[in-house]
C-alpha cells in the first residue's frame, strides 16, 4: 500500500446533484437539485444526502443507479484514487479504504450493501427493493456483490502495462492539477502497490476469468425463460447490481466510464469471447430501458430549464 505520508486531504470534490454522467454531460438544471419526485422523507436524515464514489466504481454504480431510480436527491462527490484514502478511512470509521460512502447528517455508511441497508431503514419501502420480495432480491445481490474484485481483476490484470496511458486518464479525471501530477509521476509504484492489493498475477486473472463466467452461467440459466427481470416483473436492486457489476465487461453505453469507445477498444481483446453473451446483452439492455431513460430525462428537464430561463 502507499504510504499515507504521501496522500493530501485537500481534495477538489466534484460535485452532481442528480447529474452523473460523462464529462460532457449538460449540467444539471437548479430544480433537479431540490426536488424529491415525490418521496416522503421518513427523518430529517433524508434531506441532506452525499455519496462518495469512485466514477469507474461498480460498487458505485450501483448505488448511483438505486438513487437515480428511487428519485432520491443527493450530491455526489467523485474521489481520485490514492487521494481517497484517509478521507475513506475518517468517514467510514471501519479501517477500510472502499467506496462507496453515503453520508447522512448522522453518520457515514460505508459499502454498498450497508447502504441499501439504510436506505431500506430511512426511505422504504423502495419500488427496487420490495418487502415481499426482498429475500430473492439481497441474494442475489450478494451473488453479483462477490465477484466485485474478481472483475477489478481480471480488467486490470488486461490493462496494465497495455492500456497505462487510459488508466491514468480514469484516475486523474477528477483530480486537482497536483493531484494528477503526483499520480503521473507515481504511477509505477501506485501499479505495483494495486497489483499487490488486489493480488493481480496470471494465475489470479484466470481465477478471476472462471469466476465471472460461471456468474455469467447463472445469469443465463435465470433468463432462459424469456423473463426481462430476475425478480418479479419490475426492476429492482437484483438487476442493478448484476447489471452494475458486470457493466465493465458489457460496455453499455450509458455507462459514464465503461460506455466510452476508448475503453471498449482497449479491452476489445480480453472480453472477446464474452462479448456476444446473452448476460452481457441482457446487461446491455437493461443499461438502455432503464439508465438510458435516466439521461434521457435529464436532457429533457435540462432543455426545459433553458427553455424557461
Amino acid at each position: 500500500m502507499i504510504c499515507a505520508a504521501f496522500v493530501h486531504i485537500n481534495l477538489k470534490d466534484v460535485h452532481y446533484d442528480n447529474c452523473r454522467s460523462r464529462r460532457t454531460q449538460p449540467e444539471c438544471p437548479a430544480s433537479l437539485h431540490r426536488h424529491t419526485h415525490g418521496h416522503d422523507m421518513k427523518t430529517s436524515t433524508a434531506n441532506s444526502l452525499t455519496l462518495y464514489t469512485f466514477a469507474m466504481s461498480h460498487y458505485s454504480e450501483k448505488i448511483r443507479w438505486t438513487l437515480d431510480h428511487s428519485h432520491i436527491p443527493y450530491r455526489e462527490v467523485r474521489m481520485t484514487p490514492v487521494f481517497h484514502i484517509l478521507p475513506a478511512l475518517r468517514m467510514g470509521r471501519r479501517g477500510q479504504t472502499t467506496l462507496p460512502i453515503l453520508q447522512t447528517p448522522k453518520r457515514s455508511i460505508q459499502d454498498s450493501t450497508r447502504i441499501l441497508d439504510w436506505l431500506i431503514e430511512h426511505y422504504g419501502p423502495l419500488d427496487v427493493l420490495p418487502k415481499t420480495q426482498l429475500t430473492q432480491i439481497r441474494d442475489v445481490e450478494r451473488r453479483f456483490d462477490a465477484i466485485g474484485k474478481d472483475v477489478a481483476r481480471f480488467l486490470y490484470a488486461n490493462s496494465f502495462g497495455s492500456a497505462d496511458a487510459h488508466i491514468i486518464r480514469l484516475w486523474t479525471d477528477y483530480a486537482t492539477p497536483g493531484q494528477a501530477a503526483f499520480i503521473r509521476r507515481a504511477y509505477p509504484l501506485i501499479r505495483w502497490a494495486f497489483k499487490r492489493k488486489l493480488s493481480i498475477n496470471p494465475k489470479r486473472a484466470a481465477l478471476a476469468q472462471a469466476r465471472i463466467t460461471e456468474v455469467m452461467d447463472w445469469l443465463e440459466a435465470q433468463l432462459a425463460d424469456g423473463r426481462t427481470y430476475l425478480v418479479g416483473t419490475h426492476l429492482t436492486a437484483a438487476d442493478i447490481t448484476a447489471a452494475a457489476l458486470l457493466a465493465p465487461i458489457a460496455c453499455p453505453a450509458q455507462h459514464p466510464v465503461y460506455g466510452e469507445p476508448l475503453f471498449a477498444q482497449s479491452m476489445a481483446a480480453a472480453i472477446a469471447p464474452w462479448r456476444h453473451r446473452a448476460a452481457l446483452q441482457w446487461v446491455r439492455r437493461i443499461y438502455e430501458l432503464h439508465r438510458g431513460q435516466f439521461f434521457s430525462d435529464l436532457s429533457s428537464d435540462q432543455q426545459a430549464a433553458k427553455r424557461s430561463a
